[in-house]
């Protein structure tokens, strides 16, 4: 039986190898263990751990990962319970070859990977090779390789620039010299999809011995096409896909294993195909390599993106609350991914707000669903995204309606790097009386707040403190969001609400002086919630509103 036939499709993960090739992407050692540990629990098939010729180094921690991964001891277990293939990538040099088995021999399941351009640009620019000279050194030192290790891959380099007949002959001699993997590189990333498929059919057609290889594919995304090219190289008979975690590598990055692992998965039952892998440790793998290289993922990021799964349109919140497939193909615990998160804003509508008002605890009638709502719009068009604590804040707005219980008439402050920042804080007090606190902080704003506690001796705790500028040039007006959360047993909802479900109250000031609209925010936050707890108190009509459940 032919090694193309079957569904199986195995992944070849090389983001240890031209994934840490991105500039910038350079890991250390314990980094790239830490990373095939991840990729070992993922179930990828072979882990291309890195390029053991570029350095002592590098040779260092392919053999550290070839012992501890490559072994499948505990946890490095695959989901099959077998070890991942452990590859050493060579040029088709002797010495590069001999460097890579050094340092994969231990593993279980060793690989050689050796390489040599055939595009006649590489052979005459970088080479120097005649054509004949480099299916010369194809067989002398793939059979090298083969001497050593069972099993062998070699890849074309640049064979989306080759011509194919000459392609077809380098691949054969690869084949009789003992490669049981053809790896077609689209190495720039210059071909399109149906241009790329062909060029997989004709080798599966035309290479004398090619039933006796697995053909594999590794495509860069140049064009944005690595994705489309390797899915269009698997339909064509292609049975080993080359990948990395979030799409890194040279240049503008390699096939992405998210998106070939869940195109596979998700589209099954058209294309006939299927992998190995435990997809819920994608997401996990995906932090993990953006950590350890410090390359963000962008948030539209296919499968990983922070908003992969979230969803701010009414329409669609709308359609997500009736019914999830309505907008998703697949769900977020399928990739290790927390549940669907609808995102609040201008986009949103009715039925969104009261679905995520209602998991906050809150039971609105329709009036107060409908005032809540409008002061929502209002809000989303002056906020880009609508937080729980906005949102809260926004109902406690609604029901509570506060007077000034307390009110600023001055503050003063004095701090710098020769001594302790201290403000002086003057409020009237509920009774008309002007109270006077000094206190000392961290910072002119933390002394100024604990000046006005000292007065005021709310049951509360700051949750978030923003500052943004309104205007433009030195003298900007500052204007501050300000969010507490109320302590005390008045203002207790729902226990299992997260944060003990105690309400959150929200406050903004503005001003020239950031100080100052700080004061005004916490106050009028604290303001707030020494309503909403008078409310409960004496159970006005608005307190059963908002503790309904």
């Amino acid at each position: 039986m032919s090694a193309q036939s079957g569904s199986y499709v195995r992944i070849f993960d090389t983001t240890l190898r031209d994934g840490e090739q991105s500039p910038g992407a350079t890991m250390a050692s314990a980094e790239k263990l830490e990373v095939a540990r991840v990729l070992a629990r993922l179930g990828v098939d072979v882990i291309e751990a890195g390029f053991p010729a570029a350095s002592p180094d590098d040779l260092s921690a392919v053999r550290r990962i070839a012992e501890d991964v490559g072994q499948g001891a505990g946890e490095d277990a695959t989901p099959s319970g077998k070890p991942p293939s452990i590859c050493g990538l060579a040029r088709a040099h002797k010495g590069d070859i001999e460097k890579a088995w050094e340092a994969i021999k231990p593993a279980a399941s060793p690989r050689i990977h050796t390489f040599l351009a055939t595009s006649d640009i590489h052979l005459e620019h970088k080479l120097r090779l005649s054509r004949e000279d480099v299916i010369a050194r194809v067989g002398d030192m793939v059979a090298h390789a083969a001497s050593l290790c069972d099993d062998v891959e070699f890849s074309p380099e640049d064979a989306g620039r080759s011509d194919p007949e000459f392609l077809y002959r380098v691949l054969a001699t690869a084949i009789e010299a003992g490669a049981r993997t053809l790896n077609i590189p689209d190495t720039v990333g210059y071909t399109v999809p149906e241009e790329f498929g062909r060029l997989i059919a004709g080798i599966r057609d035309n290479v004398p011995g090619v039933d006796k290889a697995v053909i594999s594919v590794h495509c860069h995304n140049d064009l944005g096409l690595a994705t489309a090219n390797s899915l269009a190289g698997i339909q064509n008979g292609a049975r080993q896909v080359e990948v990395a975690v979030n799409g890194i590598g040279e240049r503008a990055g390699n096939t992405a294993l998210e998106e070939i692992v869940m195109i596979l998965a998700t589209r099954r039952a058209a294309l006939g195909l299927e992998t190995g892998l435990d997809s819920t440790q994608i997401t996990r793998a995906s932090r993990l390599v953006s950590s350890c290289t410090g390359m963000f993922v962008q948030p539209n990021k296919a499968v990983v993106g922070a908003n992969a799964f979230s969803h701010e349109a009414g329409i669609h919140q709308d359609g997500l609350l009736k019914n999830q497939e309505t907008y998703e193909i697949m769900r977020p615990e399928s990739v290790g991914a927390h549940q669907t998160r609808l995102v609040l804003g201008k986009h949103s509508g009715r039925h969104a707000v009261k679905a995520r008002l209602s998991a906050l605890g809150y039971d609105l009638s329709e009036e107060e669903l409908g005032q809540a709502f409008e002061r929502f719009k209002k809000l989303a068009d002056k906020k880009k995204t609508i937080t729980d604590a906005d949102l809260e804040a926004l109902v406690a707005d609604e029901l509570y309606q506060p007077r000034e219980v307390y009110a600023l008439e001055s503050v003063q402050v004095a701090c710098g790097t020769l001594g302790m920042a201290t403000a002086t804080v003057k409020l009237t007090d509920p009774n008309g009386e002007s109270q006077t606190r000094a206190a000392v902080g961290e910072g002119p704003v933390d002394a100024a707040f604990k000046a006005v506690d000292d007065i005021v001796r709310a049951d509360s705790r700051l949750l978030e403190f923003a500052v943004q500028a309104v205007t433009e040039g030195i003298d900007a007006l500052g204007q501050v969001t300000v969010r507490v959360q109320g302590t005390g047993a008045a203002l207790t909802l729902n226990p299992q609400h997260e944060g003990g479900g105690q309400r959150t109250f929200g406050g903004h000031g503005a001003d020239v002086d950031i100080v100052v609209a700080s004061v005004k925010a916490y106050l009028a936050a604290l303001n707030r919630l020494l309503a909403a707890e008078d409310a409960v108190r004496h159970r006005q009509p608005t307190e059963a509103a908002a503790v309904r459940h």
